[in-house]
């Protein structure tokens, strides 16, 4: 059974993709739509919208659609990466250990 689905949204209408997801029991729904994450959660075999995810409760949401927004689609590795480094500096620090140069 899946935590976690990203939505990336283009067109309105159509599919409840929730109820599709909630077929699949996945825990956490996204939705990127408009520059911004809806995040919707599964409790009582119903989605409910919630402000943070459950899945990942200390990644910041709007410091995430921030980076996502402001990225050039021709540098989105770059920033992934980039992304990816800073949590790991995130998570050294957290653990009480040094980073290194």
């Amino acid at each position: 059974m899946p935590d976690l689905a990203i939505e990336v949204v283009n067109t309105s209408g159509g599919v409840d993709k929730l109820e599709i997801y909630r077929r699949l029991k996945v825990a956490e729904v996204w939705f990127w739509q408009k520059g911004r994450f809806w995040v919707h959660r599964l409790k009582e075999r119903r989605y409910a919208q919630v402000d943070r995810s459950e899945v990942l409760p200390d990644l910041d949401l709007k410091e995430l659609a921030r980076v996502v927004t402001a990225t050039d689609p021709a540098r989105q590795t770059e920033a992934v990466r980039a992304w990816r480094e800073a949590l790991r500096e995130d998570a050294r620090r957290a653990a009480g250990r040094e980073t290194k140069p």
